[in-house]
């Protein structure tokens, strides 16, 4: 089914709708943070100073989001850009809303003056229908991520 979307920068008139979007997502990924993490990611994504994030409405309804980020590279004298989160509601998967959103970011990514337009994100393995998207328009990296988390 062909679903009819529009995607545009987070607007504070959405906080309510992000929010929603946002639990789900932590849920996917079985991540339970603390309220205010929530409440200063948000200020962030809305002062546009480092984060940025889009949404996708079908209609009134927000059904995705993706957050991401430009940073400078020891590789490269242009910034590079870290898609850092995207999520679609359960009902709209594979209906083309994430790779709408990822080409959105493509976009910003090629328009940022600083940046080199090259973009880059990870997600857990376990995450196969998102990654059949995946594989199709990015590269898998050869490269492990390690964490150290306290």
């Amino acid at each position: 089914m062909m679903h009819t979307l529009t995607i545009r920068p987070l607007q504070p008139a959405d906080k309510s709708a992000w929010r929603a979007l946002w639990l789900a997502y932590l849920e996917f990924y079985q991540q339970d943070l603390a309220p205010k993490v929530t409440d200063d990611l948000l200020e962030r994504l809305l002062s546009e100073n480092g984060h940025r994030a889009l949404v996708a409405f079908e209609g009134d309804t927000m059904v995705g989001l993706v957050h991401y980020l430009f940073h400078d590279s020891t590789w490269s004298s242009q910034m590079t850009c870290y898609l850092e989160d995207l999520f679609v509601a359960p009902t709209l998967r594979g209906s083309g809303a994430g790779r709408k959103l990822i080409e959105a970011v493509y976009a910003a990514a090629d328009a940022e003056p600083r940046a080199s337009g090259n973009v880059y994100w990870h997600t857990h393995d376990h995450n196969e229908r998102a990654r059949l998207l995946y594989d199709r328009i990015g590269d898998l990296s050869d490269f492990v991520r390690y964490d150290r988390s306290r």
